[in-house]
């Protein structure tokens, strides 16, 4: 028996968007805080909802995570991952093994008003080949996750303040 199969097979988070849905970023898959919190962005290190705050000038974390949803729904950013389930011991990306992926042509066809999809990291950008075939806009975003050490807070708010004021999420949206 293959390591894969002795791992539990996880399952990810459902989609967060509207009609007005207008950048979807797109992470890997949900860490172990997240899926226990059934939370995106769970993982209290991950920067994921401080770099949004201050984009925005709005505190998330302050607000319960529906609220935040809310927040995210309301300004047109959608929120996934390219993984639907994997088997994964851990929260590492390194680790994932046996994924499926979602099905994101789906989901981008009910967002009349999306305009690009944004990788969330390194192993959200390997699909970066099957996004590219929707006929959106597709970047690489630096990750969020506490395991980028290398781009500083700054750097990394940078770069997505860049990509959300190309797709209207800026601050004033």
């Amino acid at each position: 028996m293959n390591r894969a199969r002795r791992l539990p097979l996880l399952r990810g988070l459902p989609p967060v968007t509207a009609a007005r849905t207008r950048l979807l970023v797109l992470g890997s898959f949900p860490s172990e805080a997240s899926l226990a919190a059934q939370q995106y962005y769970a993982h209290p290190r991950n920067q994921f909802w401080i770099i949004l705050s201050l984009l925005w000038g709005v505190e998330l974390r302050a607000l319960s995570y529906p609220r935040r949803l809310v927040e995210v729904r309301r300004r047109g950013l959608g929120i996934w991952d390219v993984y639907a389930s994997c088997r994964r011991e851990g929260s590492l990306d390194s680790a994932i093994e046996a994924a499926e992926p979602n099905d994101l042509a789906a989901l981008v066809a009910r967002l009349p008003r999306l305009g690009a999809i944004a990788h969330n990291g390194g192993e959200s950008a390997r699909a970066m080949r099957l996004t590219r075939a929707l006929a959106r806009e597709v970047v690489r975003l630096p990750s969020s996750s506490p395991a980028n050490a290398s781009w500083s807070l700054a750097r990394k708010v940078d770069a997505w303040r860049a990509v959300f004021a190309r797709h209207g999420l800026a601050e004033s949206s």
